[in-house]
C-alpha cells in the first residue's frame, strides 16, 4: 500500500493543521464511504478494531495516502476507528451494506476450490476451481467486487487469475487493453495489481463497437494462453480465475457477453442489480446445468460517472503508467528514425458480408487484417503498444511488452519523438495503432 513509512513503522500524524484529523468510528457491519477532494490528496489510518478496503485488510496505525478524486469505501466486519487527514469531497457512513452476499459467495468459492485442490492430487488434469465472470452496467461496481473476491481468496493462500475485459477503463493496465493477471497477495487499494506478471492484448479502442471481431479474437487469444498456463500448473488451475466484464450489455454488447462466457468456460456469473440481464442469463444457459447465475444487490456507494468523468479517468491511467500515482517515476524521451519501426493497425472497419457481394468476390476490408500505416502527423499524441511479435502475421495473436506515447513527429527529418517507460532499444520494431490518445498536461 502506499505507506508512509519504513519498517511498518507507525508514523506520527501529517504535519497540517489538527483540525483537518477527525476520527470516524464506525459500527458493526457497517462501512465509511469516502470520495477525495479534487485537489488535495488524503491520508487515513486504522486506530482500533478491523477494516478492509476492496476486501483488503487495512493495518493499524500506518497512514495510508489517497490520491485526489479516488473513490473507495472502509468496510469493518466488527467495528473499528478509522482517523482521516485532508478534506473530502463526500464521506457518510453506510449500514446497509450488499457484503454478507458477497462475502457468502467467496464461502462458495472457497469451497469448489478446496475440491478442486482435493481431486488435483488424484488428477491434476481433471481438477478445475471456479472460472467467475461478472456481470453489469457501468458504474454497478463490477470492478471492486471481482477486487474483493480475489483479495479474499489471496488472503486465504490461494493464487487465482484476474481477466480483465473491460477496456473502457482498465483496472489492470491503460485502457483498451484485455489482460490477465495472477494475484498472489490481497490488491493494494491504492496502488492497484502489478504489472510484471500482466498478459496484456492491445484493442486499442476504448468501445469494442469500433471493431468487435477483433475484440472477440483477443479474448480467445487469452483465453487459450491461460488454459496453456493453467495446464501445467494446478495450484493456478484450483485456485480459477474472477472475470471483469464491461458495462456494455445491450445488444452486440450482450452478444458479446455470452461469448466471453462460452470461451473462457465460466460456471459462476454474477450479476450485479440487473434483473433483465440476469433472467436472460439464466434462460440461456439452463441447457448447461453446471453453470449458476447470482443476482446481487449493488452497493448504494456505487458512484456513476457521465462521459467526461470517465473520459478523464482513461487519462489519469495512461498517466500513471508513465509517471505512477505520485508521479515517482521518470519515463524516458527517445528520438527514433521512421525507419526503425513499423506501424499496424488492426482492421480497416466491418467486412461486409459475403452474402452482399457478387457470387465468388471476397470482402475487401478484414477487421482481423493488419495493416501497414505510414508514419505521420495523425499519429500524434497516440499511445501505441510495442508488440512481441516476431512477424506482421503474428501482430493479432501476440501479447504485446508495453507501451509508447507519441510526443513529437519530425515530417522533415523523418524523426519520431515518443516517451517510453525504460531507456533503451524498445523490445519489438512493430507498434500497434489504433484510437487511443492522450495529451499530456
Amino acid at each position: 500500500m502506499a505507506y508512509t513509512g519504513a519498517m511498518g513503522a507507525p508514523l506520527q500524524p501529517p504535519t497540517t493543521s489538527l483540525s483537518s484529523i477527525r476520527q470516524v468510528k464506525l459500527d458493526k457491519e457497517s462501512e465509511l464511504r469516502i470520495e477525495v477532494g479534487t485537489e488535495t490528496s488524503l491520508k487515513l489510518r486504522l486506530l482500533n478494531g478491523t477494516a478492509e478496503i476492496f476486501g483488503t485488510e487495512i493495518p493499524t496505525e500506518i497512514w495510508i495516502s489517497f490520491p485526489p478524486g479516488y473513490k473507495f469505501a472502509v468496510f469493518t466486519w466488527n467495528g473499528a476507528t478509522i482517523e482521516m487527514d485532508g478534506t473530502t469531497e463526500t464521506d457518510y457512513t453506510a449500514d446497509e451494506t450488499p457484503m454478507i452476499s458477497y462475502v457468502n459467495v467467496h464461502a462458495v468459492l472457497e469451497g469448489r476450490r478446496n475440491c478442486a485442490k482435493a481431486s488435483s492430487a488424484k488428477d491434476p488434469d481433471s481438477s478445475q476451481g471456479p472460472r467467475v465472470i461478472v456481470v453489469g452496467q457501468s458504474d454497478s461496481g463490477k470492478s471492486t467486487l471481482s477486487k474483493m473476491i480475489l483479495s479474499w481468496a489471496a488472503k486465504r493462500g490461494w493464487k487465482p487469475t484476474f481477466v480483465d475485459l473491460d477496456i473502457g477503463q482498465g483496472a489492470i493496465t491503460i485502457p483498451g487493453c484485455i489482460s490477465a493477471s495472477p494475484i498472489e497477495m490481497p490488491i493494494d487499494p491504492v496502488e492497484g495489481i502489478p504489472l510484471d506478471m500482466a498478459l496484456i492484448f492491445y484493442f486499442g479502442h476504448a468501445t469494442p463497437s469500433l471493431n468487435t471481431e477483433l475484440y472477440k479474437v483477443l479474448v480467445k487469444e487469452l483465453a487459450q494462453t491461460i488454459e496453456r498456463q493453467f495446464a501445467g500448473n494446478a495450484e493456478s488451475r484450483a485456485a480459477g480465475m474472477v472475470i471483469n466484464t464491461m458495462g456494455w450489455i445491450e445488444g452486440p454488447g450482450y452478444e458479446l457477453l455470452l461469448n466471453a462466457i462460452n470461451t473462457f468456460n465460466a460456471d459462476v456469473i454474477l450479476v450485479i442489480g440487473h434483473d433483465k440481464t440476469c433472467s436472460r442469463l439464466k434462460d440461456v444457459l439452463k441447457t448447461k446445468p453446471n453453470v449458476d447465475v447470482v443476482k446481487l444487490q449493488k452497493s448504494g456507494g456505487v458512484v456513476s460517472r457521465n462521459h467526461k468523468v470517465r473520459q478523464k479517468a482513461r487519462n489519469c491511467r495512461i498517466r500513471e503508467y508513465f509517471y505512477g500515482l505520485s508521479n515517482e517515476l521518470s519515463p524516458y524521451s527517445n528520438v527514433a528514425n521512421f525507419s526503425d519501426f513499423f506501424v499496424y493497425k488492426i482492421g480497416g472497419g466491418p467486412a461486409a458480408p459475403r452474402s452482399a457481394l457478387p457470387i465468388g468476390a471476397e470482402p475487401t476490408a478484414d477487421p482481423k487484417r493488419a495493416v501497414l500505416v505510414n508514419i505521420n502527423r495523425d499519429l500524434l499524441h497516440s499511445v501505441l503498444a510495442v508488440s512481441f511479435a516476431k512477424e506482421p502475421d503474428q501482430i493479432i495473436s501476440s501479447n504485446v511488452a508495453g507501451f509508447i506515447y507519441i510526443t513529437d513527429i519530425d515530417m522533415q527529418r523523418k524523426k519520431i519523438t515518443y516517451l517510453a517507460p525504460s531507456q533503451g532499444e524498445l523490445p519489438s520494431k512493430y507498434l500497434i495503432a489504433g484510437t487511443l490518445t492522450w495529451l499530456e498536461t
